[in-house]
């Protein structure tokens, strides 16, 4: 069984599945995330969807690039989650299968490809504070300890 965080499914609400791979990124002391504006400010680990007919770390190596500019190496499953919300972005409730991994930040390759995302070096401590859901707070913690 796969552990949920955060909100439990609403009644009257057609979820659509969406996998997604997501990193921790440390590097020199500093773990690397995402801040995404859109609609609000947003602190999360970077990755994101799955595509159709596309495999987790194609996927998370692609995601990573988009949402940091950053390129990255020897991606390694932790473990996953499932949390239910609503992503205005999409205009749908998604039941979110996120695959989580440890993987080494490369090398810096250019400013986020994704527009409204801003690559961010923080302390580990205060990445687990600032992530802004539960499951990506409870990897990030169990790596930080």
């Amino acid at each position: 069984m796969i552990r949920r965080f955060g909100e439990v499914p609403r009644q009257g609400h057609n979820y659509i599945l969406r996998p997604g791979a997501y990193a921790l990124l440390p590097r020199d002391g500093k773990l690397l995330v995402t801040c995404q504006f859109d609609p609000s400010p947003d602190i999360q680990l970077p990755g994101g969807g799955i595509d159709p007919g596309e495999s987790p770390l194609p996927a998370l190596h692609r995601e990573v690039f988009e949402e940091t500019g950053w390129s990255i190496s020897a991606p390694k499953r932790l473990g996953a989650f499932r949390r239910y919300t609503y992503m205005p972005e999409y205009d749908l409730w998604a039941e979110k299968l996120c695959h989580i991994y440890l993987a080494h930040p490369l090398r810096k390759r250019g400013p986020p490809a994704e527009a409204g995302h801003e690559a961010l070096w923080l302390d580990p401590r205060d990445a687990v504070q600032a992530l802004g859901n539960a499951g990506d707070r409870h990897f990030a913690a169990r790596y930080f300890g």
